[in-house]
């Protein structure tokens, strides 16, 4: 099921349909076309679970199917960028370029963003990926992190004096949390193969929707974009994770039995339930996790809930 209520910068939720007619508030908080533009990205009509839906958390997917949920059109608003991004590159992909064409097979489907002479000129076989992220998941990715150097000077005042002085410096040979990135291109390198294509590298190129800002700059972002090399995954194991995934989901949505609490990666160490899924509202471990933050209280919250 698609979401079906707004939810307004005083908290309120307005059904979609309503907002769409008549402000509530007398005054919308954006242009009308763009919240029809974000009301339409919100459509789905794909019955068969996609690559990106099973990456997520089985739980996650499972209530954004089955109930009604609210969102912020602001926190939309960075889909509907990357959105726009997409078409712009639909509409300049003359030559022997294929773009944006869903594949399918026994187990779920994707839509891969860009695949032939994208990179390399002595290259056909380039299957090319579209981010638009943030810088923290930029650094994440690219494996940048900082390090304490000794200047060689000594603190000579205060409550720090004799100390060694020490000032921040990057490195950049982390490692690269790309594991999401990763799996969605090989399964869409898979597809292409199955379909007869060959792929010799796969890349993604992430554009930094913060770059210009302080903070970008303070965790070694200095580009606007980026261009991560992406290894293969071994086909089995794809076959594997997504199998068992689809499996699941597709057993709850049969018996309509809510599946068990995602991951922690999946819910990026419960950061995703207090403030980034769109669900949360419906998930019972959402719910008491944001009762523990509101109240204050530091309980155990049962992970089957």
């Amino acid at each position: 099921m698609p979401a079906t209520k707004f939810i307004c910068p005083n908290g309120e939720q307005v059904p979609i349909a309503q907002c769409l007619h008549k402000c509530p508030h007398g005054q919308r908080c954006m242009f009308l076309p763009t919240l029809r533009a974000i009301s339409k990205s919100l459509e789905r009509n794909i019955k068969e679970p996609t690559v990106t839906e099973l990456i997520a958390g089985i739980r996650e997917t499972y209530l954004k199917k089955t109930t009604n949920y609210a969102v912020d059109p602001l926190g939309i608003m960075y889909a509907l960028q990357g959105q726009a991004i997409h078409s712009i590159h639909e509409s300049c992909t003359e030559g022997n370029i294929l773009s944006e064409i869903r594949l399918k097979d026994a187990i779920t489907s994707g839509k891969f963003d860009l695949y032939g002479r994208i990179l390399d000129d002595n290259s056909d076989h380039v299957l090319g990926d579209l981010k638009v992220t943030s810088s923290y998941k930029l650094m994440k990715a690219l494996g940048i992190y900082k390090v304490d150097v000794p200047t060689g000077e000594i603190y000579k005042s205060g409550m720090r004096a004799g100390q060694p002085k020490f000032r921040k410096e990057f490195r950049y040979n982390g490692v690269r949390d790309v594991l999401d990135w990763s799996i969605q291109l090989n399964y869409y390198r898979m597809l292409l193969e199955d379909a007869g294509f060959q792929v010799d590298r796969m890349v993604i190129q992430a554009i930094c929707r913060d770059s210009n800002l302080k903070t970008a700059a303070e965790r070694g972002i200095d580009r606007t974009v980026y261009l991560i090399p992406i290894n293969r995954i071994s086909d089995h194991w794809l076959k594997s994770y997504f199998s068992k995934k689809a499996v699941l989901l597709n057993m709850a949505l049969f018996n309509q039995e809510l599946p068990p609490a995602c991951k922690p990666r999946e819910r990026w160490n419960d950061r995703k339930c207090t403030g980034y899924c769109a669900a949360r509202e419906n998930c019972p471990y959402a719910k008491r996790l944001l009762l523990e933050k509101e109240s204050g209280d530091s309980y155990a919250v049962d992970i089957a809930s």
